[in-house]
Parts: C-alpha cells; structure tokens; sequence
C-alpha cells in the first residue's frame, strides 16, 4: 500500500472526528448572548479538542512525507492505534464540557490524550525502524524534547484534575501551546535529504 492512500484514510477519519465534535455543540436557547454562557464549557473544550485534532493531524502529515520506502503492516496498525485513541475526543470533549471540567471526565480527557500521545510515539517507532537508524524521521526528531515531556505532563494533568480541575486544564493548554508552534523539523530534514 502506498502512503498516499494511507494518509488519505486518516485524513478522512479526523475529517469525521472534528464533525463529530461540531455537531456535539448544542445551539442556545435564546437569543440573547446570556444564552450562551451555559454552553461556554462545551464550546472550550471543543476549541481545545479542535487544537489537539489539528496538530495531530498536522504532525500525521509530516510524518508519512517523512516516510521512505513502503507501508507496512506494522505501521497499519499503529496508525489505526492512533485513529482510535483519535476517535474518542468527540466523547472525552463532550464529557468533559457537559460536567463543567470535573475530575473524572477531565482525568478521562488526559488519559485519550495520554493514550494518543503514545499511540503517536508507536507509529513513529514504527516508521523509524522500518526506514532505519539513518532515516529523515529519526534524524529529524532527534532527542524529541516535546515528545518525551507531553506524556508526563498529561499524566501530571491527570492527578492534578483531581486536586484542582484548573491546573490541569491548564496543563493540558501548555501541552497544546507547545506543540501549536510549528515544529519544522521534519520539513527541514526533508528539505536537507532533497538537496
């Protein structure tokens, strides 16, 4: 199978995911802008959930161009893996939105993120070994500072929501924050391999 179809699944399945959690917003009812204040929770945790789709599917698409030779069936499965944990931000956002971000659905929203998180790290191994030691993607991800510390904090993120539900919304901002800023690695280390 080459790539191209590979990215085009995905890519439609996180096209289906962001619907999802759109037609999860409910509308108002009234028609003044106080109308909208009990449904401010649900809408920031789409925002949030909108963000963490986006720089999935954006670092997906870096990804798979970082991809030399041919998908296996390795990593057929581990993007599948990363699709599923994908495909319970719809239930984790609207949990979390509808209980105004209270502990247990809030640590259910870090462990989807946890989950995707390392499910993302498995398919990039996966191509890592697959292409090899020497390859664009594991030259291009290096030591991985973002990768190695997003885990961590979610799993602060989690313990934290249940001592103060802020703090761990907040953590979980920062862990967007900081991958919401392009990461440019992977298009250098192609760049570098084409010239």
């Amino acid at each position: 199978m080459g790539k191209s179809r590979l990215e085009a699944f995905s890519d439609g399945v996180i096209a289906i995911i962001i619907t999802i959690m759109v037609l999860e917003l409910r509308v108002p009812h009234g028609e003044d802008l106080s109308a909208l204040a009990p449904l401010l929770p649900n809408f920031l945790s789409y925002v949030l959930s909108f963000v963490y789709v986006g720089i999935y599917w954006n670092n997906h698409h870096h990804l798979l161009h970082a991809l030399e030779h041919g998908v296996t069936g390795t990593i057929l499965w581990a993007n599948l893996h990363l699709l599923f944990w994908l495909s319970l931000f719809p239930f984790a956002t609207g949990w979390m939105g509808e209980n105004e971000f209270a502990p247990i659905p809030s640590a259910a929203y870090g462990i989807v993120l946890l989950m995707a998180g390392l499910a993302y790290w498995l398919l990039q191994r996966a191509i890592i070994v697959h292409d090899g030691p020497e390859s664009v993607l594991r030259r291009a991800v290096g030591s991985d500072w973002k990768g190695n510390l997003s885990p961590v904090l979610y799993a602060l993120a989690i313990v934290t929501t249940f001592w103060s539900r802020w703090i761990a919304q907040g953590i979980y901002v920062l862990v967007a924050l900081m991958w919401l800023i392009p990461d440019r690695r992977i298009e250098h280390a192609l760049q570098h391999k084409g010239r």
